[in-house]
């Protein structure tokens, strides 16, 4: 379980086809799709690829309940959560897990993405610099999966999902989206757009694993999104 380096997007976190990158600033390469239409995030960061034992160990999570492997993701969480902190405001940051919809929970007994985030936070020195509140976002309605969606299908899916029920603590705030894997990141813009409507400040994104989609053919499909639904596929 290795982390991932080298060659990402700086805002999507997304591997980078060489012909595709482009730098808006110097030492931040963005790709193109982030280029043309800005996600509702300030930055998304993972910390390996969605594979291998990564895999195997957020499904022993997830699926078995094997509830000590939240340990070891949070673990991995705080070693990127630090990588992000000069980025961070001289405020509070409120550190928010996706949440499940309560009929899901009732089921697995607990939200993987909170239990994540509460080891994560654990793991840290500076923690009264990040405020846990997973009561901030609330899934309002189950959704799908979106295993075997189209990018506008996985949208129009997880469209009005989630409801901010404490706007009053967001706005003027920055917000930390948790979770447990990223995919195409449909979930994760959703939560970060309507937060944003709430009034944060900037929403960040970190997650344990991502979905790499690194082959050149990928990168020139999304670069033919359009813009309106390119927020979509990079959130």
């Amino acid at each position: 379980m290795r982390p991932i380096r080298g060659g990402l997007c700086s805002v999507w976190g997304e591997r980078l086809p060489v012909p595709f990158v482009v730098s808006a600033v110097p030492g931040e390469p963005r790709c193109r799709l982030c280029r043309r239409a800005e996600p509702p995030y300030a930055k998304a960061i993972a910390y390996g690829s969605y594979d291998g034992g990564l895999r195997e160990l957020i499904h022993l999570l997830k699926y078995e309940r094997v509830r000590p492997a939240a340990n070891v993701l949070g673990r991995m969480l705080a070693e990127i959560i630090a990588e992000l902190e000069p980025a961070f405001s001289e405020t509070t940051v409120l550190v928010v897990p996706i949440p499940l919809h309560s009929a899901t929970r009732r089921e697995r007994g607990f939200n993987q993405s909170e239990l994540m985030a509460r080891a994560a936070l654990k793991q840290r020195r500076a923690g009264d610099r990040l405020k846990l509140d997973p009561d901030i976002l609330e899934r309002s309605r189950i959704t799908q999966s979106q295993i075997g969606l189209s990018r506008h299908q996985r949208r129009e899916n997880i469209r009005g999902a989630f409801t901010v029920v404490k706007p009053d603590e967001v706005a003027g705030r920055e917000v930390f989206l948790i979770d447990d894997v990223f995919t195409t990141g449909t979930t994760v813009s959703e939560c970060a757009r309507i937060l944003r409507r709430a009034g944060a400040s900037k929403v960040f994104v970190a997650t344990a694993a991502r979905t790499l989609k690194s082959d050149a053919a990928y990168a020139q499909s999304n670069l033919e999104v359009e813009p309106r639904m390119a927020m979509a596929a990079a959130g």
